[in-house]
């Protein structure tokens, strides 16, 4: 019995340890904030800046409470995040359709490619007037806004990702038979994936901001208006609370979405293993 529980110790032992090191290497990560929220309070505290123009994290705090009892906070955070998900999927799903189209054809490349290149350039605020003059200012143009903050990164990587798939692979997917879609699907799909994921985590980021930039014009709900109304009142603590959900809200849903880009390309570990 005792050699068989032996080698079991002797595997469960380095997993505890691996555990302890990454959720130290995680809690990490809570230091130059925790240093930053202390430092914050007691300079208010000690009158070195105005509260009113920066309220104190336990004041903040109070004002979140606040929000979250009366429900307004909820309900700004669910439609802010249903739009910038109704968003984020149109531009995605469009990037990556246009992305593939133009990173598998040199004509398709040279048809559309500085088309969208020059509408890469134009910012963000650019697009709300035009927006707000076609399609009103119900929830579309907001939409719009947001599908077109998460199109173009997801676009370029994509592009990108496509064209500089290893022609080694391509020769490879030859020798086996693999063409047409087959070639696509088994070669360039998958080789590409490092690159989309990264342009869909860029494009995710961009979706949130383009959302205030659609909110703080045009909105009678979500985070942006919550922005608007405490800059119209004078309150600080809603416009400083209003950003710091928005920061936790883009950093969750980046996790989500790393989470589950480590999931769908762990066959990198293995290749990066073989290889060293």
């Amino acid at each position: 019995m005792s050699q068989v529980g032996s080698p079991a110790s002797a595997v469960m032992v380095p997993a505890r340890r691996f555990d302890r090191r990454a959720l130290i290497r995680r809690s990490e990560g809570l230091l130059l904030p925790s240093i930053l929220v202390i430092t914050w309070e007691a300079v208010v505290r000690a009158g070195l800046v105005s509260a009113h123009q920066l309220p104190p994290p336990t004041e903040l705090m109070t004002t979140l409470v606040e929000l979250a009892g009366n429900g307004m906070l909820v309900e700004h955070i669910a439609i802010s995040s249903l739009r910038v998900l109704i968003g984020f999927l149109i531009g995605a799903g469009l990037a990556i359709a246009v992305g593939a189209t133009v990173g598998l054809s040199r004509r398709a490349e040279a048809l559309l490619d500085p088309t969208f290149q020059a509408l890469r350039a134009i910012p963000s605020l650019a697009w709300v007037p035009l927006l707000l003059l076609w399609l009103g200012i119900d929830e579309a143009p907001k939409i719009v806004l947001i599908a077109i903050g998460a199109f173009f990164p997801v676009y370029l990587n994509f592009v990108a990702g496509i064209q500089n798939v290893d022609r080694k692979l391509v020769e490879v997917g030859g020798i086996y038979g693999l063409t047409g879609w087959r070639l696509i699907a088994r070669i360039f799909l998958p080789a590409a994936l490092p690159n989309l994921f990264t342009g869909l985590r860029t494009g995710l980021s961009l979706s949130w901001m383009f959302l205030v930039a659609a909110e703080l014009i045009a909105a009678s709900r979500g985070l942006g208006y919550l922005l608007t109304d405490g800059r119209e009142t004078g309150r600080a603590d809603l416009v400083i609370v209003a950003i710091i959900v928005l920061a936790l809200l883009g950093k969750t849903s980046d996790s989500l979405l790393r989470w589950l880009e480590d999931r769908l390309l762990d066959w990198r570990d293995v290749v990066d293993s073989r290889s060293s």
